[in-house]
């Protein structure tokens, strides 16, 4: 369809690094994939290649299914239509789409001790921001579910850049509690 003049660029999503390092030999222009504070394989392993080939990267589910709000606990029920409820080991679709592929009580105390760490008021919004410091991120794309939402949700581009020291506890966390059983999936 480019050859034939019918699109300008495409872009594809995906699941797995190495899926992006894939595309990026198919004259793609962007690249949707899930990064977040639980998922830091593809800064690691595809975001250099996606900036040498000069392609872009949409960050979708940014707050982990919610998680990275910092509102949920071990209590925590959801709705039975609710993909949280029932997709947690992939019956539905793939088990990385929810909560990143990460346990749900693991992620439950690594976002609770982010935002303890990281003396955050507003998990979510510091968690978009993180994600902001890779200049490799286009553009972030996180869900919500009501206006209230969208506005915390949008302060995020009027955070401080997190710290060297901050950016330090989030990979700590990560290499703590969620690299290893998950990070190598992704």
């Amino acid at each position: 369809m480019q050859k034939a003049g019918k699109i300008r660029h495409y872009g594809v999503s995906i699941e797995r690094s190495e899926e992006g390092i894939k595309a990026l030999d198919y004259d793609t222009a962007v690249v949707e994939v899930i990064f977040n504070m639980f998922r830091l394989r593809p800064a690691e392993t595809f975001f250099p290649l996606a900036k040498q080939h000069n392609v872009g990267i949409l960050a979708r589910f940014p707050l982990v299914s919610g998680l990275l709000t910092g509102k949920f606990d071990e209590n925590t029920k959801f709705a039975p239509t609710d993909q949280r409820a029932n997709n947690r080991h992939g019956e539905h679709f793939s088990k990385g789409e929810t909560f990143s592929g990460v346990d749900y009580l693991t992620g439950v105390k690594a976002a609770r001790e982010l935002k303890e760490r990281l003396g955050s008021d507003n998990l979510a919004a510091t968690a978009l921001r993180f994600i902001l410091m890779y200049d490799a991120v286009s553009a972030v794309i996180p869900g919500a579910s009501n206006p209230t939402q969208i506005e915390r949700n949008t302060v995020a581009a009027d955070e401080l850049a997190l710290t060297p020291e901050q950016m330090a506890v989030v990979k700590d966390v990560y290499d703590r509690l969620i690299k290893n059983p998950v990070g190598y999936e992704w």
